[in-house]
C-alpha cells in the first residue's frame, strides 16, 4: 500500500506552493511538515512527497539524508540531542552523554524499549555560550549539568505520564 500524505500536511504543503516560486523550495518546510505528525520520514514518505512535488525521490531522498534534522528512523517521544561540538565538549558534553547513556540504558542512536527516549548527538544546535546543550525536541536546555540532566529526565517522565 502506498503512503499517504495527511489532509492537514497537503493542505499545508499547498500553502507552501502559493508562496514559493519553484516546487524544489517547498521541499525542506514540507518535509518538516512530514515529520511533524510521525515523527520521522519513512521512505514511502520521501516517494510520496516528491511525486507531489514532481521532484525525483532521489533528490528528496538526497535532502533527507544530508541534514541530520531528519529522522530516518522511528524516535521516542522525547527526542534528546546533546550538542558535542567544540564549546560543548569542553564544558563536559561527552560526560553527559555517557550519563544519559548510563541512566537510560541506551547507547547513541538507540530509543528505550517503552518508546520514550531516543538519544543522539549532534554537531552544533548554536548555542555555545550556554554549554552544554541538550535539545528535547524542538526545546533547548542550556547550562545543563548531571543533576539538571536527571530532573529533566523526571520532568519529561512526569509529562509522558500525565497525558
Amino acid at each position: 500500500m502506498a503512503y499517504k500524505i495527511s489532509e492537514r500536511t497537503l493542505a499545508e504543503i499547498d500553502r507552501l506552493l502559493k508562496i514559493y516560486p519553484q516546487k524544489e523550495a517547498v521541499l525542506i518546510p514540507a518535509l518538516h511538515e512530514m515529520q511533524k505528525e510521525a515523527g520521522w520520514i519513512p521512505e514511502e514518505a520521501m516517494d510520496a512527497l516528491g511525486a507531489r512535488l514532481n521532484i525525483p525521490y532521489a533528490r528528496v531522498k538526497g535532502v533527507v539524508t544530508f541534514y541530520t534534522m531528519f529522522n530516518r528512523l522511528p524516535m521516542g517521544r522525547f527526542h534528546l540531542q546533546v550538542c558535542r561540538n567544540i564549546s560543548c565538549h569542553f564544558a563536559g558534553a561527552a560526560g553527559m552523554l555517557r550519563h544519559l547513556e548510563d541512566k537510560l540504558n541506551i547507547k547513541e542512536g538507540e530509543t528505550t524499549e517503552d518508546g520514550l527516549f531516543t538519544l543522539s548527538a549532534v554537531e552544533c544546535l548554536g548555542s555555545c555560550g550556554t554549554a552544554p546543550v541538550i535539545a528535547v525536541n524542538e526545546t533547548y536546555h542550556e547550562n545543563m549539568t548531571v543533576e539538571k540532566t536527571d530532573r529533566l529526565l523526571a520532568e519529561l517522565r512526569a509529562e509522558n505520564n500525565s497525558d
